[in-house]
């Protein structure tokens, strides 16, 4: 059995297999190694509420990840970790890649989310910061009323598995199932529009909002499933 480390490909392929299954739809591979160490990035940060038990270590953590960035946007050379030093060298903007750990402070408070305004403003700062960087790395002209309702509807679709899951989810008291099964759709309604003037090269940093759907109705489509339900929505350019 091998000691090697896990390489990036592999961690994100094991912790996050939508959008991994995502990157298989970009051609050239110096784009997917940039947006693979992209979710990596996000994977790191999304587990730290997680792996804590009192948000003041979550705090730190996050606040590391903050500062790793912070140091290269001031010219200082990357931090010894393969996960800094592969998004750095990314070509991603510093300044954007900095926001993604203040996005994810919200998740170290135990109370939901106040209202649907909150529960978007914490969607746009994670699932929409990192699909937009992906969709710009991909076509430098992507914009992010072009990915919003994408992001938002996947990221939706997320917090409400995770409740399912039995796990700490901070949806709003009163959501049920109706209610995100409603505004997962009205966001995948949104998005159909907004990814029309979307270019064909950035369509695999929002491909995998395809999985909202079934994902908000409770289904779990196995990985032959998913593969088949990307591939013809990257097919037809459309979620």
């Amino acid at each position: 059995m091998s000691d090697a480390p896990e390489s990036l490909d592999d961690t994100v392929r094991r912790a996050d297999p939508d959008r991994w299954l995502s990157t298989r739809f970009i051609a050239d591979e110096a784009a997917r190694a940039d947006v693979i160490a992209l979710y990596a990035l996000n994977h790191e940060l999304a587990r730290v509420a997680s792996s804590v038990r009192e948000p003041l270590m979550g705090e730190i953590r996050l606040t590391w990840w903050r500062e790793a960035m912070e140091e290269v946007a001031a010219g200082q050379p990357a931090r010894k970790h393969p996960v800094v030093e592969a998004v750095t060298a990314g070509g991603f903007p510093v300044t954007t890649l900095q926001q993604l750990p203040e996005g994810r402070y919200p998740e170290l408070d135990a109370e939901p989310f106040a209202d649907a305004e909150a529960v978007f403003a914490y969607l746009d700062a994670t699932a929409g910061a990192v699909m937009l960087l992906a969709a710009r790395r991909l076509d430098p002209s992507a914009l992010l009323e072009e990915v919003r309702g994408a992001a938002r509807a996947f990221g939706l679709a997320g917090l409400w598995r995770a409740r399912e899951a039995g796990l700490r989810s901070r949806l709003p008291r009163g959501w049920d199932k109706r209610d995100v099964r409603a505004r997962v759709q009205a966001e995948l309604t949104a998005a159909r529009a907004e990814l029309k003037t979307l270019s064909v090269p950035a369509f695999p940093a929002v491909v995998y909002a395809a999985l909202a759907a079934p994902y908000a109705a409770g289904r779990k489509p196995g990985e032959l499933r998913k593969r088949l339900r990307l591939t013809l929505a990257v097919m037809r350019g459309r979620i």
